[in-house]
């Protein structure tokens, strides 16, 4: 099993460096993403991992189908009916677009386990990226996927949401009886 590491690790104040293109599809990074994704599986609430997060100080992020699954549900309507769709890889992600909205959002980290606060987030965003078979795509995302990208692409910068959030509660799970 691949830890997540935690919010004293110093990979995760470092930048991250850039997937050469010819080497997306490589072994290496393969195995990287693969650990991402069982790393984020690991986790009931993850809904995307950083490759620093895993300890690997590369530009790569990956999004749980779940968030998708939540960003198209309607209010009221069942999550439970819907197939739940794979996760997304993004290597060498960029955002380039983002709304002047912006609004306030409850926010957490897998890294900064049982912590949540408030953060300021653009209400819409835009990525390109390279997917793990290397194909540039754009991705487009409103309310928890956009959260999602700019909260993922700050840990690329070494940027942890506790340094930008504010009212941060410490909210460790219910002791199991």
């Amino acid at each position: 099993m691949t830890d997540i590491v935690q919010k004293d690790d110093p990979v995760l104040r470092k930048k991250t460096k850039e997937v050469p293109v010819k080497e997306i599809t490589s072994p290496k990074i393969k195995k990287v993403v693969d650990d991402m994704k069982k790393a984020l599986a690991s986790q009931d609430d993850g809904v995307a991992i950083a490759a620093p997060q895993i300890a690997v100080p590369l530009s790569i992020f990956v999004v749980s189908g779940k968030a998708f699954l939540y960003e198209n549900t309607k209010e009221g309507e069942e999550m439970q009916q819907k197939t739940i769709p794979p996760d997304m890889v993004f290597i060498n992600p960029e955002i380039i677009k983002i709304s002047k909205k912006r609004v306030v959002v409850p926010e957490g980290c897998l890294s900064v386990r049982w912590l949540y606060g408030k953060t300021v987030r653009a209400e819409k965003v835009k990525v390109r990226a390279y997917n793990e078979d290397g194909k540039l795509f754009e991705y487009g995302g409103s309310g928890l996927v956009a959260q999602i990208f700019q909260h993922e692409t700050d840990h690329l910068k070494g940027i942890l949401f506790i340094d930008h959030a504010t009212d941060i509660q410490d909210m460790p799970p219910e002791e199991q009886h």
